[in-house]
């Protein structure tokens, strides 16, 4: 085996790893931005309409919810992903 097919694998290695954590970053910054979002409208609208706070909240943290399983997953996917 030449030197330069063992450097070959080691970076093909190494993009996998750089791939991998760029994929668990860009989750993790989606799901902030889509629950920062949610919690934003979701004040907006009790402060238009209070007498529906209850509903409004109830949504608001379901969604939340969704969306933080969601993040999860992408990034348990990332790391199998990098430890294969």
């Amino acid at each position: 085996m030449s030197l330069l097919t063992v450097l070959l694998q080691a970076a093909s290695v190494a993009v996998g790893y750089i791939g991998a954590g760029i994929g668990a970053g860009l989750a993790a910054i989606g799901a902030g931005i889509g629950i920062g979002r949610i919690g934003a409208d979701a004040l907006n609208s009790i402060a238009r309409q209070p007498e529906v706070s209850g509903d409004i909240r109830t949504n608001m943290i379901l969604a939340s919810a969704l969306i933080e399983g969601v993040a999860l997953f992408a990034i348990v996917v990332c790391l199998l992903i990098a430890i294969k």
